[in-house]
């Protein structure tokens, strides 16, 4: 139960900049989770923000990106609220972001082949042997020695004649100009780090590459002194650029792959228009959508995309609402019909007064939860977190480790190999992949669920979803179309007749928003009897109704609730056709009649309960009907576990008994009526409209109402939980290899050694692989007995 403390809580998402991998992530997290007054807090490294849930009256928003800076990352106040505008604003920014880092990355790559090919001459005599006791330990460059060495001294001889110092200071020149232009951000964000006893890749990467660089400058500057000790003065300018360069584009292709993974969420955005046609009197005046207000009279022409939520006033058409539903056929649209902006119209022409406009509309709702479901986190990430918050220290401690092997146990050239490999061992051990091994399958599947009608809201449902053993569905609204029919009237009472019975059940019914109520007055209508309006109405929720109509106590609704039935008719009233809903009345305390109803299934109904027969799942039916109908459509859809006769507040009650019993229960109703149901179970699946998009009580929403998509919902959680194991098994198995073989551990048996450039290649390799690995959910089929995802998929 929320306590006054949770109430006071507000909830706030801002920017943070200069994050690189999990430990940045880990940290700006701990930082902000350690403040006082800050309830819970959610750091994306994909999205680069961070969402803290606080209470103002102890920490201002000021405080909390004080807390973000104190550990030298940079965090910036939220704008201001504009779901549409926010994410096309980012993209912008991250496409200048992309260039930048391909543009150094390119220039620093062209510079480290250039510094390779002018560094084999300086290699020759280590190659030749000094008294044979010297040795060139970097593995790259003795294989550059032996491939290239002999062409470049026949292709390029002037090369050889070149003065050995000149070569070497111009590399020195070169490598330092560049470490301070394309790698700034390494060293910059280190030297933060280091002031604030924090450390991430930045750390790793500026450790390894300046130690290359003051290595080499030190055998540029005294080549001697290795040379005494029988010592190659080998330089590492090469390797320092090679690594900055790699660094860099594995950035820039994580970079892409990130803006891959949140392309569903742009297109979303890029389906509102920029313009709307506005009727003023008798003309029609083009305008800025920003400029439409509520209540406008918005002209649309066949073809065109539908700017403005709104109701059609005018006219007749077909709208496209593929992209809200995921359903391909159009929708016929006359007046009172809603129509939602970014749909497309058909063909015809129609004039819609504007509803919701801007940050109120349905398309800005959608994004909205899409931003707040990708910014969240799954469960399974917490275990990459608490490794990652110790994993650039026990690099470094591993790498001076790997130094002292060496330098004890190494041999000949020991010194130079225990600095090759304690280098490799910084580069190669990278926690980015740790850090996007599940943010980044978290946002390709929240998007590719929006695109099949599927709302996710958040890690956590998604996760969830995987893990459910049995689908609870209600009925009326959600198996059957929630639209019921009159199908006979039986009188009771003596003196009045059908008609009568219809007329007074619809007046009070005419009040009440029940589905059983509204097929009352359309039966009243379809009569052509007119409706009195009652003096007087009380409802009980599951119960009935009441009201005073022309001085009549009308009461309606179940057997109990209408009071003395000991005068019905039995053959009327106790035993209505099999699988009708009845509606009892009573007039003044007599009971006048029974209203029996029925509600058609709906087309889909059969099926989806089906799938989720297929996925190996119990699916249940609850209803506040009697036992009669219930099982009718518990039989027609495939359901043999069937609960009848419960109150909404009865539905919790009943949830919670079966996870009693040990099952995962997955609640779906239509997320008003349902709502202490899905409020109890474990995740709460509500069928919109296609409209009704803010369904706080629902972990999902299904944004049209059809029950297969319970079973994609699950399908794709399935799915993206086996992407995300993998991601995280590769992320930890990439280290648990790559570190020990960087150290030099198959030296002694093979003689194999890791370059750094190799170790820099490798470890730009393991974040793109992760990205691309949960990339591939955008092309997933989420019908259940569709095809695994892939070959490499256990």
């Amino acid at each position: 139960m929320p306590t006054a403390a949770d109430s006071a809580s507000r909830r706030v998402t801002f920017p943070v900049k200069g994050m690189t991998c999990a430990a940045c992530q880990s940290a700006v997290e701990r930082s902000l989770t350690r403040t006082e007054g800050v309830r819970a807090a959610s750091v994306n490294l994909m999205l680069h923000s961070a969402t803290v849930t606080y209470d103002p009256a102890v920490v201002p928003v000021e405080g909390l990106l004080d807390a973000v800076r104190d550990i030298g990352y940079e965090a910036e106040r939220p704008a201001a609220a504009d779901a549409l505008g926010a994410p096309a604003a980012r993209a912008a920014l991250n496409d200048d972001s992309d260039t930048a880092l391909w543009r150094k990355a390119g220039v620093t790559f062209t510079a480290a082949m250039v510094a390779m090919i002018v560094g084999v001459p300086l290699m020759a005599p280590a190659a030749a042997g000094h008294d044979g006791h010297l040795v060139t330990a970097d593995p790259f460059m003795q294989w550059v020695m032996r491939s290239l060495g002999p062409s470049l001294q026949t292709s390029m001889p002037w090369l050889y004649a070149v003065p050995a110092p000149l070569i070497t200071w111009g590399l020195t020149i070169v490598t330092a100009a560049l470490m301070a232009w394309a790698g700034r951000e390494f060293y910059v964000r280190a030297w933060k780090n280091l002031g604030h006893g924090t450390a991430d890749m930045n750390s790793l990467v500026a450790l390894g590459t300046g130690s290359a660089f003051l290595y080499s400058l030190v055998a540029t500057v005294a080549p001697g002194l290795f040379l005494r000790a029988g010592v190659a003065p080998d330089l590492y300018y090469e390797a320092v650029l090679f690594i900055i360069a790699l660094v860099l584009m594995g950035r820039a292709l994580e970079a892409r792959a990130k803006h891959q993974a949140t392309r569903a969420l742009g297109r979303l955005v890029a389906l509102q228009p920029a313009t709307a046609r506005v009727r003023v009197g008798d003309a029609d005046e083009e305008r800025p959508l920003a400029t439409v207000a509520t209540g406008d009279l918005v002209v649309l022409r066949p073809g065109e995309r539908i700017a403005v939520d709104g109701v059609v006033v005018e006219g007749r058409t077909s709208v496209d609402e593929s992209m809200l539903t995921g359903e391909p056929l159009p929708v016929e649209k006359a007046v009172g019909d809603a129509v939602v902006g970014g749909t497309v119209n058909g063909g015809g022409a129609v004039v819609v007064r504007a509803t919701a406009v801007g940050a109120a509309s349905v398309l800005a709702q959608i994004v909205r939860l899409m931003e707040d479901a990708q910014a969240s986190r799954a469960p399974i990430q917490h275990l990459a977190d608490r490794v990652a918050a110790v994993f650039v220290p026990v690099v470094a401690g591993l790498a001076l480790l790997t130094v002292a092997a060496w330098w004890l146990f190494g041999g000949e050239g020991a010194t130079v190999r225990a600095f090759a490999s304690g280098v490799a061992v910084l580069i190669i051990a990278c926690p980015c992949a740790m850090g996007l091994a599940v943010p980044t399958a978290v946002m390709v599947a929240t998007g590719r669920g929006a695109e099949s009608g599927v709302l996710i809201k958040g890690g956590e449902a998604l996760q969830r979803t995987g893990e459910v053993t049995a689908v609870v569905f209600d009925k009326t609204g959600t198996l059957t179309i929630g639209r019921p029919s009159v199908s006979g009237v039986d009188v009771t009472g003596a003196s009045v007749s059908a008609d009568t019975v219809v007329r007074l059940a619809a007046a009070v019914g005419a009040q009440s928003e029940h589905p059983l109520s509204a097929a009352i007055v359309a039966e009243a209508t379809r009569r052509g009897v007119a409706l009195p309006r009652p003096t007087a109405f009380d409802s009980a929720p599951g119960l009935g109704a009441t009201g005073s109509v022309e001085g009549v106590i009308v009461r309606m609704g179940r057997e109990s609730y209408v009071g003395d039935v000991s005068d019905i008719d039995a053959a009327a009233a106790a035993s209505p056709h099999d699988g009708e809903s009845v509606v009892h009345v009573s007039l003044d305390g007599r009971h006048a009649g029974v209203i029996r109803l029925v509600d058609p299934l709906r087309e889909d109904a059969a099926e989806g309960v089906g799938r989720i027969l297929a996925l190996g799942l119990t699916p249940v039916l609850l209803s506040g009907d009697r036992q009669g109908p219930a099982e009718r459509v518990a039989r027609e859809v495939g359901i043999t576990r069937v609960v009848a006769g419960v109150l909404p507040g009865g539905k919790k009650d009943e949830i919670a008994r079966l996870q009693a019993e040990g099952l995962v229960v997955a609640m779906v109703g239509d997320g008003i009526n349902d709502a202490p149901a899905l409020a109890q179970a474990d995740v709460g699946i509500a069928l919109g409209t296609g409209t009704d998009v803010a369904i706080e009580a629902a972990d999902i929403v299904l944004m049209r109402p059809d029950v297969r998509g319970v079973a994609r919902a699950i399908a794709l959680s399935r799915q993206t939980m086996r992407v995300m194991r993998q991601n995280l098994f590769w992320a930890f198995v990439y280290n648990v290899i790559g570190i020990p073989i960087a150290a030099g551990l198959l030296y002694p048996w093979f003689g194999v050694l890791l370059s750094p450039v190799l170790a820099s290649a490798a470890m730009a390799f393991s974040s793109v692989s992760v990205v691309a690995n949960s990339l591939r959910l955008r092309r997933i089929r989420l019908d259940p007995k569709a095809p695994r995802l892939g070959p490499s998929l256990p």
